[in-house]
């Protein structure tokens, strides 16, 4: 069978080293094209400003060339020194802004060449890492972040811990490059990947914990999902989720999100084990041939659901259990203060798409910047890109919320349930794929949104709408009641028909809308709903009542407009 392009790089690469050390050396703010698939690895994408772009090429200039920086972060766990030493490196080589990603970590954006192994070097000596933040292997391990003391959400913690240390890549070129700085031009004849091998996985690869109901993870959108069975308080093992994944592209038919499907359960001790079978079958299964068709959820497609779970039956020395049921509540995020069941307290803040900044009467980042260096407490980020604070006394709280209303930061009291549960993308400026506007759209278009929602009488409904920027689908779009996915400038395909408890997939409802065409069409949307709801019924199955809904993914109601479906 052929390899892709990418396959070849990272097979001669020397264990992901190729050639990063010796094009630093050179007098270029860029590196080589093929060197940019292995820096993925290294936790940095290489980027360009694209706002500057037609005027440096009016002026002869090359492209603004920068990089984001991502640290992973399992579970969104953050000691108070290193979201200081975040909140610093974005002053020192960022662009003054911290970004809460989808995936509970932290970027930085606008980062100079020159300044990228300063900024890598600092993020360890913090005590946290961007090594497998990015590329082809299993990338940074979500569960929810609530500090309740219970034991359930104790365990998922420490299991995303003990599945990061498991899969973390254990080639030294990392610590070579950007910590120690030793220069290696030979292979180590002794240097094995014993999860990745010498080629790593076939593409990137996701793992989300939740403790149910509650589905903040969005637990279907993952390649691996684990969900804890404590009847008894203790955590006695896990169900496996397998095949959830977002992206897809525009002109490929033969691309489609996905959610996952429940395989097995496991005991407690036995999870980490589990995790990897089902890992190194997607290693040694998984297609190689073409990317696009190289994630967990296509393998799964081809040889089925029955055969992978022998497969990865066959890795394990014991025999596990059919899944357990489960049920999943909200994808949303509580805000406000908190009990944590320890005599502590913690306070939950709605961040607008996870952008942490100082604009005009609206300072987050000094805000939490006064909080964190006040309190010295932990922090912890949420997969809708907000922000936790923990391990707070209670006489701290009237302190905190004058600190937070001295910034301009805001509480939700007031917000619509959709505005809390709205999330985008990065898009543009800086990501190279983007089509379409995303985080610097959507809370224009949510103003527009939240005043027909409010004309409407629906502020209290929880109506999940994401936006992307590409049909690659960071922001998870695709199980989003509303979603809206760029094609190109002011232009986006708009999905219909998932849920705020992410348990559904939309449809493609029109192939393309204009940004100034988004707040007629969902006011169409949600009279049609208040109309024609029965009592108390929540969009999201108001829509497959009338609508058939479309709980078994169908890969053409993704690329064609697809007509309602008769209910039932």
């Amino acid at each position: 069978m052929s390899r892709s392009k990418v396959e070849e790089i990272k097979e001669g690469s020397n264990y992901l080293r190729g050639t990063i050390q010796a094009e630093f050396a050179s007098d270029s703010d860029r590196f080589d094209k093929d060197t940019c698939q292995l820096l993925k690895f290294h936790g940095t994408y290489q980027e360009d400003d694209r706002d500057l772009r037609k005027q440096r090429k009016a002026e002869k200039l090359d492209r603004y060339y920068i990089f984001m920086v991502r640290t992973a972060i399992p579970g969104g766990v953050l000691t108070s020194e290193q979201y200081l030493a975040h909140d610093q490196l974005a002053s020192e080589v960022g662009n003054e802004t911290i970004r809460i990603t989808s995936r509970q970590g932290l970027q930085l954006h606008s980062v100079r060449k020159e300044n990228l192994r300063d900024c890598i070097r600092k993020i360890n000596e913090s005590g946290r890492s961007t090594f497998g933040a990015c590329g082809d292997v299993v990338r940074n391990i979500m569960s929810t972040p609530l500090p309740y003391s219970t034991p359930e959400y104790k365990d998922v913690q420490l299991l995303a811990q003990e599945l990061r240390q498991s899969f973390t890549a254990k080639s030294s070129a990392y610590h070579e490059i950007w910590v120690d700085g030793e220069k290696v031009t030979t292979p180590k004849e002794d240097e094995v990947e014993p999860v990745y091998g010498k080629v790593y996985l076939p593409r990137k690869f996701k793992i989300g914990i939740i403790v149910p109901p509650r589905n903040d993870v969005d637990l279907l959108t993952h390649d691996l999902g684990f969900v804890p069975h404590f009847p008894n308080g203790e955590v006695e093992g896990y169900t496996l989720y397998v095949g959830g994944g977002m992206g897809m592209g525009h002109s490929r038919d033969d691309t489609y999100p996905t959610l996952s499907k429940p395989l097995f359960y496991v005991p407690r001790d036995k999870t980490v084990d589990a995790a990897v079978a089902v890992v190194t079958t997607q290693r040694d299964f998984g297609n190689r041939e073409n990317r696009n068709r190289a994630r967990l959820r296509y393998l799964i497609e081809e040889k089925g659901l029955d055969w992978f779970g022998k497969e990865v039956g066959s890795r394990l020395d014991f025999k596990p259990e059919e899944p357990k049921r489960i049920e999943l509540g909200t994808v949303s995020d509580p805000y406000g203060w908190f009990e944590q069941g320890d005599g502590k307290l913690f306070c939950s803040i709605w961040v607008q798409d996870g952008r942490i900044k100082d604009e005009g009467p609206n300072r987050y980042r000094s805000g939490f910047r006064e909080i964190v260096e006040t309190f010295g407490c932990p922090v912890r980020l949420t997969p809708n890109c907000s922000i936790i604070f923990h391990d707070l006394d209670p006489k701290s709280k009237e302190q905190i919320d004058s600190i937070l209303k001295k910034h301009g930061i805001p509480h939700t009291d007031n917000f619509t349930e959709a505005r809390k549960l709205a999330m985008a993308c990065v898009s543009l400026p800086t990501c190279g794929l983007a089509l379409a506007e995303s985080e610097r759209a959507l809370p224009g278009v949510m103003e527009q949104i939240d005043a027909i929602l409010r004309k409407e009488g629906l502020e209290k409904e929880p109506i999940l709408i994401r936006m992307t920027g590409c049909p690659n689908g960071c922001a998870r779009p695709y199980n989003a009641d509303i979603a809206f996915v760029g094609r190109g400038p002011e232009r986006y395909a708009l999905f219909v028909g998932g849920s705020f408890r992410g348990e559904r997939l939309a449809a493609l409802w029109k192939h393309t809308v204009g940004t100034d065409e988004i707040p007629a069409i969902v006011e169409e949307l949600l009279k049609d709903f208040k109309t024609n709801r029965e009592v108390g019924e929540p969009f999201s199955d108001y829509w497959v009542r009338t609508h058939g809904g479309y709980e078994i993914p169908r890969p053409e109601q993704f690329h064609e407009v697809c007509e309602p479906l008769s209910a039932g």
